[in-house]
C-alpha cells in the first residue's frame, strides 16, 4: 500500500538529518519547477525527489546488504559509495514505501549516475539534485543558466562537473556516468 505523500515526508525525514531534509526539500521544489517547464509529471518528480536520498544516511553494510541479498546491481559495490544510495532508495521505495510506479523508481535509482536513455522524470530528477537552491559548489551556477536552456545541457554541465571533480582527485569514474553524459551530448546532436 502506497503511503501519502505527508506520510512520505514524515517517513524520509526522520531518517536523515535536518540539513539533509532541507536538501531534500529543495530538490523536491527544483523538481516540480523542471517538471512544469520541461512537460514532466510534477507529482511524480515531487515523489521521487522526496524518496531520492531516503538510503542515503543508511549504514554501508546494511546498504551493501540490500544490494546483494536482493540481487540489484552489484558492480555498484565495486564503486564508490555514494553511489549506493540511490539503487537501494529505489528498492526501498518499492518495498517499504508502496511505490508502484516505475518511472519514479527509475529517477530513483539514476539520481547519481545517470543512464543512457534517461527518462523525462530521470532528467528532471538528477538535474534537481544538481540545482537545488541551498547546493553551493564551484560551476553551479553555470549548471542552473545550461538548466535554463534544456534538461541535457544542464545535465551534460553537472555530469561535467562531477566527472572534473573526480579527474581532480584522482579517483575512479563510474563508466555510466560517463556513457550518460555521452549519451546527453549524442541526444542534442541528432
Amino acid at each position: 500500500m502506497a503511503l501519502s505523500r505527508e506520510e512520505l515526508i514524515q517517513a524520509v525525514s526522520s531518517q536523515m538529518p535536518a540539513k539533509r531534509w532541507k536538501h531534500t526539500q529543495g530538490v523536491m521544489e527544483s523538481a516540480v519547477i523542471l517538471a512544469e517547464k520541461y512537460g514532466a509529471d510534477p507529482v511524480k518528480a515531487d515523489i521521487a525527489a522526496i524518496l531520492h536520498d531516503v538510503a542515503k544516511y543508511w549504514p554501508v553494510a546494511e546498504m551493501e546488504a540490500v544490494i546483494r541479498d536482493n540481487g540489484l546491481n552489484a558492480e555498484l559495490l565495486s564503486h564508490d559509495k555514494q553511489l549506493w544510495h540511490s539503487e537501494v532508495g529505489a528498492f526501498v521505495a518499492e518495498r517499504d514505501y508502496g511505490v508502484s510506479d516505475s518511472e519514479i523508481i527509475n529517477a530513483i535509482r539514476w539520481h547519481t549516475s545517470g543512464r543512457v536513455g534517461m527518462s523525462l522524470l530521470d532528467k528532471v530528477v538528477c538535474l534537481a539534485d544538481y540545482i537545488e537552491p541551498g547546493r553551493d559548489f564551484p560551476g553551479v551556477e553555470h549548471i542552473r543558466e545550461q538548466a535554463e536552456r534544456s534538461l541535457e545541457e544542464g545535465l551534460i554541465a553537472g555530469f561535467d562537473s562531477t566527472i572534473s571533480l573526480l579527474l581532480s582527485q584522482r579517483r575512479v569514474i563510474y563508466p555510466l556516468t560517463v556513457l550518460s553524459r555521452n549519451d546527453l551530448i549524442a541526444q542534442l546532436h541528432n
